[in-house]
């Protein structure tokens, strides 16, 4: 993997956003690998997903995630199988879009709640 491309959030702005927050973004930059992919441009499919790699494992060292250690470890095995592998977990551009669009959303009406509030 390349040096850190998201430096202010690895340097702990990361651990401000919520669980709904981190995987929507992790998502984005999935969203952007599978876009290249489907384009044909492998190197840039490899660099979004090399970003949304680096925002998982920032995911994944959030002590407030301790308890889904497991899960987080399994999505980042399961992307590395669908991009670089051999496919065993049988994903789809389709599965993986739906997996992180629930999260996207929930992000979403969680800062729309937020807003409300304050």
């Amino acid at each position: 993997m390349t040096a850190v491309v998201h430096s202010s959030l690895a340097g702990g702005r990361w651990q401000t956003f919520s669980l709904m927050e981190q995987l929507a973004n992790v998502g984005s930059e999935v969203e952007r690998a599978l876009n290249w992919k489907e384009r044909g441009n492998m190197e840039y499919s490899r660099l979004a997903l090399e970003r949304a790699l680096e925002l998982l494992g920032l995911t994944i060292d959030d002590p407030r995630h301790r308890s889904r250690l497991k899960e987080m470890t399994r999505l980042r095995e399961a992307l590395l199988d669908f991009f670089l592998g051999n496919n065993e977990f049988r994903s789809t551009e389709r599965s993986w879009r739906g997996y992180f669009y629930a999260y996207a959303i929930a992000a979403a009406a969680q800062k729309s709640r937020t807003a409300a509030e304050g």
